[in-house]
């Protein structure tokens, strides 16, 4: 693989040519499928990989991604396409969608065909077993490769209904930040800049958590008392969690952080609020994420951040609560409760530190 040049994805913008940045999107769910469309109706070349060939001629027919999004119609220039190595091979910015479990082996897949394209992952996740952050594993895979990380406030159908949004891409690389930039700000859709990987990583992945939580408290119908308290210090734990492992503070009051949690924990339309919401109403885990169809990231973090936040002695009550209340078979009332009776904290994490321990 060579490293990617400057003048690689710079030259179609300075020649006012932006269709010329082509774009592909791995991973047709609805994230990634808003994604595409978003950068097709920016004018890049775009091309969604989708795995299964009669999706993918299904969605050239029709323009519609049926299963996730079939409620709006997509680009006409947007090209589905079941053949990695083609959707791959000499392109400038690969976005990978692909969840957790997944995201690797699919790293694995397209390496052959890697030279100069930039790798930015819109996965929300944490491995499991490895606790390896998406960013791990495109350094593990792809060694040479510039990449990034692009998370935020994004619900899908508010994207693709082309509803005002934002969100923020992270990359080491002023030039990965950059592209990304061209290839997807609009004026609907602004993409901010940051350089730390990891605190937007871990807003992305660990706000999952809390909106399994919102789920379950809005299940039993809680006031909005409680769900300002469980937003706040869910905003402490994850800043907390997100230090310890090197993040900046103060990236998480930024969109990547307060604001993915605030949309993913207050809208209906976030997937691990559905799941959280059925198990509220006494439905089993099996029963919730088969009902909803799709991968729900909270889950597999949760299992995962409780681990590492034993491992680093890290307080985290609403994340064991949870790991309680859904793997532990402990009543969602009695888990809330028992938070309730922790000993006093400072209400404001890395302000007052002699007050957080």
């Amino acid at each position: 693989m060579t490293e990617l040049k400057f003048t690689d994805l710079l030259e179609p913008v300075v020649m006012n040519q932006k269709t010329a940045l082509r774009v592909t999107v791995l991973g047709g769910g609805s994230f990634g499928t808003a994604m595409a469309n978003t950068a097709a109706r920016n004018g890049c070349d775009t091309m969604i990989w989708i795995r299964n060939p009669e999706v993918a001629a299904e969605m050239n027919h029709t323009h519609l991604n049926q299963h996730y999004l079939p409620d709006f119609l997509l680009e006409q220039s947007l090209r589905a396409e079941s053949d990695l190595e083609t959707a791959v091979r000499d392109r400038d910015i690969i976005l990978v969608a692909i969840p957790s479990h997944s995201f690797r082996s699919v790293l694995q897949q397209i390496k052959p065909f890697i030279t100069s394209q930039a790798v930015i992952s819109l996965t929300k996740g944490i491995e499991a077993e490895t606790f390896s952050f998406m960013s791990d594993i495109i350094r593990a895979e792809l060694p040479e490769v510039p990449y990034g990380v692009l998370s935020g406030p994004n619900l899908a159908k508010e994207i693709v209904a082309g509803q005002p949004a934002g969100t923020v891409i992270a990359s080491q690389s002023e030039l990965v930040r950059y592209a990304v930039q061209q290839a997807l700000h609009s004026a609907l859709f602004r993409v901010f800049a940051s350089d730390d990987v990891h605190g937007v990583e871990l807003g992305g992945a660990l706000k999952n958590i809390y909106a399994v939580a919102m789920g379950i408290a809005a299940a039993y119908n809680v006031g909005e008392n409680t769900k300002s308290m469980l937003l706040t210090r869910a905003l402490a734990e994850m800043s907390r969690f997100a230090v310890k492992l090197g993040a900046n503070p103060l990236t998480f009051l930024g969109l990547s952080g307060v604001g993915d949690l605030f949309a993913t924990c207050n809208s209906p339309l976030s997937r691990n609020y559905q799941v959280g919401f059925a198990l509220g109403k006494g439905k089993s885990l099996e029963q919730a994420t088969t009902e909803l169809g799709q991968t729900a990231e909270g889950i597999n973090t949760i299992i995962q951040v409780r681990k590492r936040a034993q491992e680093l002695e890290v307080y985290m009550p609403i994340t064991t609560a949870l790991y309680a209340v859904i793997f532990e078979g402990a009543p969602p009332l009695s888990a809330a409760l028992s938070m309730m009776k922790t000993g006093q904290r400072s209400d404001v994490e890395f302000v007052l530190p002699h007050y957080a321990v």
